[in-house]
C-alpha cells in the first residue's frame, strides 16, 4: 500500500520539490497551503487542501481536523515556523495515526531565534559572524560591513547590507525584531543533512553559486573535509535530528576559514541537487519516519554536480479564482491545463 503523507507549505521550494519527490517515489500526498494561488496545490497527483496561516489562533485545530480528515499515515513539515504547533500537537497526532519526525524542542527554538543560535554556537566554540542586538548597538564597530535582518525571519525578506554603525542603527527601526551582524565575503554555501536517532550525521555540501530571494538558483556539490566537520560541530552544538540544512561561508580571507551563519530544521529548497548527485535524502527520511535504520551509504554523493533552476509554467488557469470550500478547504482548479 502507498504511503500517504501530508506536506505543508507547497507554495514554498522546499515543499513544492518535496511533495513532487513523493510523488514519484510512489507516495500518495495530500499537499497543503495557506495561499489558494500557491503553485504546490497545482501540482498533477496531489490532494490540495488549505490550512489557515500558522499565525492564525485556530490553526493548530485546524490542522488537526484536516489530518482526521484526510487520515495521511505521516507528516512532513517543510514550514519551520510551524514546528512549535507540531510539537504541541504530536500527541493528538500521534492518536490519529500519523507519524512525525521531528526535531526537538531546543534545537527548534535555536533554529527559529538567530540570537540564541548565535549564542549557542559561540558557547560551543563553532565560528559564527558576530551578532548584536538592537540594545548593544554602541558595541557595534565602524567602519565593518555589516548586515540587518529579522531575528526570527526567513529567506531574504528584509535583510538589508550597510557599512555603518549609524545605518545600522536606523535601519534598526525598520526591519521587525532586528539582529545586526557582521557582513560575510566568499563562497556560500548550504549543507543537506540527515542525522539519524542515534545522532550520526550524513553531509552533503553543495556552493550557491547563484542566489535570489534566498533560493539556490544555481549551485555545484563538493568536498571538504573542514567544511563537513564543521557542519557535524553545528549539528552536535543544536542538539537536532532528521533532515535539516546548515549554511555558511567558506573565505579566502584571513582568520576562520569557514564559519557557519545559519541552520534551518527543514527540508532546503536546493535538495534536489544532493539527490542528483546520488544522496537519498527523502527515501532515507521516509524511512525515519517509519522508524528504520538510516543507511548513510545511501547519503554518499559526488562533487562537482551542478544544478540550475529556472521558472517554467505549471498549470494555465482560464479562471484565475482557486475555489475553496470553507469546511474542508479543499481546492478546486477550474477550465486549468497542467503542464510540467
Amino acid at each position: 500500500m502507498a504511503q500517504r503523507v501530508l506536506v505543508t507549505g507547497v507554495g514554498g521550494q522546499p515543499g513544492f520539490d518535496l511533495a513532487r519527490r513523493l510523488l514519484e517515489l510512489g507516495c500518495e500526498v495530500v499537499a497543503t497551503d495557506a495561499d489558494p494561488l500557491a503553485n504546490g496545490l497545482l501540482l498533477p497527483g496531489v490532494t490540495p487542501r488549505l490550512t489557515p496561516p500558522v499565525t492564525a489562533a485556530d490553526y493548530p485545530g485546524q490542522l488537526l481536523a484536516l489530518c482526521r480528515e484526510t487520515r495521511p499515515d505521516a507528516l512532513w513539515s517543510a514550514v519551520e515556523s510551524e514546528l512549535p504547533h507540531l510539537l504541541d500537537l504530536s500527541s493528538d497526532l500521534e492518536k490519529t495515526g500519523v507519524r512525525m519526525w521531528l526535531p526537538p524542542r531546543p534545537a527548534v527554538r535555536a533554529c527559529l531565534d538567530k540570537a540564541l543560535f548565535h549564542q549557542l554556537l559561540t558557547e560551543h566554540n563553532v565560528p559564527t559572524p558576530a551578532s548584536w542586538l538592537p540594545s548593544e548597538i554602541d558595541e557595534v564597530p565602524d567602519g565593518v560591513a555589516l548586515v540587518v535582518k529579522p531575528r526570527r525571519g526567513q529567506g531574504s525578506k528584509n535583510v538589508v547590507f550597510c557599512s555603518t554603525r549609524r545605518q545600522a542603527r536606523m535601519l534598526c527601526e525598520l526591519v521587525p525584531e532586528p539582529i545586526i551582524q557582521t557582513k560575510l565575503d566568499g563562497h556560500e554555501f548550504t549543507a543537506d543533512c540527515v542525522i539519524d536517532r542515534g545522532g550520526r550525521a550524513s553531509v552533503v555540501l553543495r556552493y550557491r553559486l547563484l542566489t535570489k530571494g534566498g533560493l539556490s538558483m544555481v549551485s555545484e556539490t563538493f568536498h571538504d573535509q573542514q567544511v563537513h566537520d564543521r557542519v557535524v560541530h553545528t549539528l552536535e552544538a543544536i542538539g537536532t535530528s532528521g533532515l535539516c540544512c546548515v549554511q555558511g561561508f567558506v573565505r579566502d580571507s584571513p582568520g576562520e576559514r569557514v564559519l557557519i551563519t545559519e541552520m534551518n530544521a527543514r527540508i532546503a529548497g536546493g535538495f534536489m541537487l544532493a539527490e542528483a548527485a546520488g544522496a537519498d535524502l527523502v527515501d532515507q527520511t521516509l524511512a525515519g519516519l517509519w522508524q528504520r535504520p538510516i543507511d548513510h551509504d545511501r547519503l554518499t554523493y559526488r562533487p562537482g554536480v551542478r544544478l540550475a533552476k529556472a521558472t517554467t509554467t505549471l498549470a494555465v488557469v482560464e479562471d484565475t479564482r482557486l475555489g475553496a470550500s470553507s469546511s474542508t478547504g479543499h481546492v478546486s482548479v477550474p477550465n486549468a491545463e497542467r503542464k510540467e
